[in-house]
């Protein structure tokens, strides 16, 4: 598969013209990479606009994931959430739908500072009874788009969710059709899922849109994001994906990170599913291994480990701790979980040194203390007016009776005790120590 944008990039730095245009270091070296960082230069086709290199990229990586159309974003997955929103409230109004989405409540902080810009509300889809996990079933799905009095704006649901966990994608999308509701799927732990042996990415299973940030689980640089658009979408999503995206992106997007997706799709394309297969399989045997030895595993995702600490005898953090001391760092730990996300460059050598630092800690009696139960706060105004609020800090636990004005205080990466716009009470106030979240941010 061919690579437009880094081939272009390579043939101006090999010519070594005189760069009067930005960035300010003109290719000189400092970190090294500075020779290929440039600008929006004759040929180098312009990002959200694109017509030449650019889209002829953006085009390999649709082919590789099988989309009516895939987006580069330099700027993560934040601004692909902001654009999916953007369209799916361009085709509610079209269809006459209220500005609404429906949305598991494991949502990224984005998904409500996105809602407030566009004001958009959001109706919640709850977890049963932990703030560690929202799975949102197909018959939960279907039961909360009939209890509404008009079909939503869309579907919003987070799948991979940062502890490994995996929605029922194509079930819920099925439901989804037959309300006439777009899904869209905040896939950003799940770039790799197209690439198993069984195709488990969102828009093979019947998404409308989905958000996957390559640099995650693929060897791309920080930034790097995809927003896909299935085949069976509306054709507005297609048709004004780019202006949505311009609409919050920087008009000074990154070439090194486009340079990296475009490199990306030659290592997609030329034996990556192999690759990982192999690697899946060596993960696979450290994970039973790991079982064997008396840890337990949570998540169903098959290229991340996470393990839950408190039946082993420790904390998360207490156990990111130890291997700290052994040079491995995680990805999260709070006080049930350890995440870990290791990938084919990990490589079978560094699953062998993780699997000998867990396998050389003592397994301890169980920490018996249990996560405290979802807090449903009551709202008192919407997200757009308590972030747009003037606002203060105090200390969490004098702020019982407040409004919350940040978009989000919680237990990330899992389901947030609080939103913007919701009255703090004594639960949420419970799980704010839990937690160790120390201050917040309420309406002054």
């Amino acid at each position: 598969m061919d690579t437009p944008i880094c081939d272009f990039v390579e043939n101006y730095r090999r010519r070594g013209g005189l760069r009067l245009h930005m960035p300010g270091h003109k290719g000189a070296a400092m970190l090294g990479m500075e020779q290929r960082d440039i600008t929006e230069i004759a040929g180098a086709d312009e990002l959200y606009h694109a017509r030449g290199i650019i889209r002829a990229s953006e085009e390999n990586a649709s082919s590789l994931f099988g989309t009516a159309k895939t987006l580069y974003s330099a700027e993560g997955s934040s601004l692909c959430i902001r654009a999916m929103l953007y369209l799916a409230l361009l085709e509610g109004k079209r269809r006459e739908r209220p500005p609404l989405i429906l949305a598991g409540r494991n949502a990224h902080k984005t998904l409500m500072t996105a809602a407030a810009l566009l004001d958009l509300d959001i109706a919640w889809l709850w977890p049963e009874s932990s703030l560690l996990s929202c799975v949102v079933t197909p018959d939960g799905l279907e039961n909360a788009l009939a209890a509404l009095p008009q079909p939503p704006a869309a579907v919003y649901i987070t799948s991979p969710d940062y502890l490994g966990n995996l929605a029922d994608i194509g079930g819920l999308s099925a439901v989804c059709r037959r309300h006439g509701v777009s899904l869209l799927v905040d896939n950003a732990h799940g770039a790799y899922l197209r690439f198993l042996p069984k195709d488990r990415h969102p828009i093979t299973l019947g998404a409308d849109m989905c958000c996957d940030s390559a640099h995650k689980t693929l060897p791309c640089l920080t930034g790097a994001a995809y927003l896909h658009i299935s085949r069976q979408a509306p054709a507005l999503f297609a048709e004004q994906a780019e202006r949505a995206l311009s609409l919050f992106a920087s008009t000074s997007p990154s070439y090194l990170i486009l340079q990296s997706l475009d490199a990306a799709n030659r290592y997609l394309a030329e034996g990556y599913r192999e690759k990982l297969a192999m690697f899946l399989k060596a993960l696979g045997q450290t994970k039973t291994r790991l079982q064997t030895y008396g840890y337990m595993l949570a998540g169903q995702e098959p290229m991340k480990l996470t393990l839950a600490t408190k039946p082993f005898g420790y904390t998360g953090d207490q156990l990111h701790d130890r291997l700290r001391a052994q040079g491995i760092e995680c990805e999260f730990s709070d006080p049930d979980y350890l995440v870990m996300m290791p990938a084919p460059e990990t490589g079978e050598g560094g699953l062998k040194r993780l699997e000998s630092a867990l396998l050389s800690i003592p397994r301890q009696s169980a920490v018996p203390e249990e996560p405290p139960p979802v807090p449903r706060l009551k709202r008192a105004c919407s997200l757009r007016q308590a972030l747009l609020s003037s606002q203060r800090e105090m200390p969490a636990a004098e702020a019982a009776g407040r409004v919350l004005a940040d978009a989000y205080a919680g237990c990330p990466p899992a389901v947030p005790i609080a939103i913007c716009g919701e009255v703090l009470d004594a639960a949420a106030l419970r799980c704010f120590r839990y937690y160790g979240v120390d201050t917040c941010n309420v309406i002054d």
